[in-house]
């Protein structure tokens, strides 16, 4: 079985263009999401039975910015590729976000309705839709995603490393290690689920998660400052719990995929390798 990765050069693509056998990894340099009438041109170049989508544009602020931007990258394109993928008689993975919630509630399952509170969420939810809207297509909801470049946990390594204090907000998510989410998706490929699937790490406040990568690294947690999300104003607002239940995945997958210590040990394993 062949799968084509649409977004290979993010976190979560350049896992599973790793772990998954004959793989086509397409970055944004083969597939420009935001040019959607040329979509079809291009994935008519390969030979597959899979796709996975994981391209998104992820900056919340500049989500809200450049908002047509973000409509084509996260929304209207997912339009095209289902379209396709029906078309062909593809089967479709599409990585949504808890972003797609309010946040004033958090463990949301995959019953919970929907209700973005910024232009990143919202475009999101609108790529999930036409997904959705295509029977034989899994919708994974995750969270926090982070690999080897650009994201919390690196940031935390580098302050403390550095003696340096860290302000890490009281608001809370379910961050979860790419290659774990990788990992799990490979799984989930053979079962051939369609609907929508929650996978992602345990909850934790951002807080909470310093000190865990602080306790694991060995670095000082002294160094961590816990912060009121509020007290900062960002240009797009950012739920307060975003966390997502794990349940109906765990019964799938049967492995401990949202345990941290296991993402931790796997993120740290990856690290060691890059040095």
């Amino acid at each position: 079985m062949k799968t084509l990765i649409i977004g290979s050069g993010g976190q979560l693509g350049k896992a599973l263009s790793s772990i998954l056998e004959n793989s086509i990894p397409l970055s944004h340099d083969v597939i420009d999401l935001r040019n959607v009438n040329n979509i079809e041109n291009t994935l008519d170049k390969y030979s597959f039975d899979t796709v996975i989508n994981c391209a998104a544009m992820t900056s919340v602020d500049k989500c809200e910015i450049e908002i047509d931007s973000a409509y084509y990258i996260n929304g209207l394109s997912m339009k095209y590729i289902g379209d396709y993928c029906r078309e062909n008689n593809k089967y479709l993975i599409h990585v949504s976000t808890d972003y797609v919630f309010n946040g004033n509630k958090g463990n949301y399952t995959e019953d919970d309705i929907s209700y973005p509170i910024n232009y990143y969420g919202l475009s999101k939810l609108i790529g999930d839709t036409y997904a959705n809207s295509y029977q034989n297509s899994l919708i994974i909801r995750t969270s926090g995603v982070y690999g080897a470049k650009n994201n919390f946990p690196l940031y935390v390594i580098d302050r403390l490393r550095n003696n340096s204090g860290i302000n890490a907000f009281d608001n809370y998510y379910s961050p979860v290690n790419a290659n774990v989410l990788a990992h799990s998706i490979s799984k989930l490929l053979d079962l051939k689920l369609t609907g929508i699937l929650n996978v992602s790490g345990p909850r934790l406040s951002r807080y909470e998660f310093a000190l865990k990568i602080a306790d694991k690294f060995g670095l000082n947690k002294a160094l961590i400052n816990k912060t009121d999300y509020n007290s900062v104003k960002f240009i797009a607002k950012r739920p307060y719990d975003s966390s997502l239940n794990n349940e109906k995945a765990k019964a799938l997958l049967k492995f401990s995929f949202d345990d941290i210590d296991y993402n931790l040990n796997e993120f740290k394993k990856n690290m060691d390798n890059l040095i």
